[in-house]
């Protein structure tokens, strides 16, 4: 493959593992350095750096940074790192949310700390993490921003009240900021990837329902992969995708649509 994003970065929140990580390898084939941001316990180290190492192997420079993506500090630390007007990605990955449900005859409640943490997570912090790059021109000209979403945005799972929240949240300002950004020649996106067996996914109450569910409504009877939703990722990153901005890109096999 040609390397046609030598010399650009894409700095990847919650890059460790599932739409993330397979991400990051697809971007690193295509010539794209790669910082990732991740939280990964001591015992799955091991793995991540033989993750890392095959990226490297793709000739680019690679950048991990084990932190909570939620902390100023983490991002000063990053933003330092990575050189100015060389970001042609930021992408947003994070999971990190409660799957309590709201009946208030259980101990395990959704509460409002609950619902605040996760709505930061998994949506307010795109926000931030985007007005970090701007100040310290990071971005490179014609700049992607991108965030997953997913059909549990208008759909109710059990437990999944918060997250739904906060998908709903990251498409509003999604479209926000499309417009808002557009005068810096940043494109801003959202990725809804169909039922995909991340790790994050299979936290979520009923994931092997869903899971059988969703095999049932596609079209080709299987499962969106990591890497079918990476390959949408490289795609809006190319010249020809510059016109697209403020969508919501469904990468599913038409499962959504049964």
């Amino acid at each position: 493959m040609a390397k046609e994003f030598s010399n650009q970065w894409a700095l990847i929140l919650g890059g460790s593992s599932g739409l993330g990580l397979a991400s990051a390898h697809k971007l690193a084939e295509a010539g794209m350095n790669v910082c990732i941001v991740h939280r990964t316990r001591k015992s799955d180290m091991q793995a991540l750096h033989e993750e890392l190492k095959r990226m490297k192997d793709a000739g680019v420079e690679v950048m991990d940074f084990n932190k909570d993506a939620l902390k100023e500090t983490t991002i000063k630390a990053v933003l330092a790192s990575i050189p100015k007007n060389s970001c042609k990605l930021l992408l947003h990955s994070i999971a990190k949310g409660s799957l309590k449900t709201m009946q208030a005859a259980q101990l395990n409640m959704l509460s409002m700390t609950d619902l605040d943490i996760t709505l930061h997570g998994m949506a307010t912090s795109w926000y931030e993490w985007t007005q970090a790059l701007i100040a310290h021109e990071t971005f490179t000209e014609n700049a992607r921003n991108i965030a997953f979403t997913s059909e549990g945005n208008a759909k109710v799972w059990p437990g999944y009240g918060a997250v739904s929240a906060a998908k709903a949240t990251l498409e509003a300002l999604m479209r926000q900021m499309a417009v808002e950004l557009a005068p810096l020649n940043i494109t801003t996106n959202c990725i809804q990837a169909g039922t995909t067996l991340t790790p994050s996914f299979k936290m979520i109450p009923g994931s092997e329902t869903l899971t059988e569910q969703a095999k049932k409504r596609s079209p080709f009877n299987r499962l969106t992969t990591p890497e079918d939703v990476a390959n949408s990722v490289y795609l809006l990153c190319k010249d020809e995708a510059n016109w697209i901005n403020g969508t919501i890109l469904t990468v599913d096999g038409g499962e959504s649509l049964q």
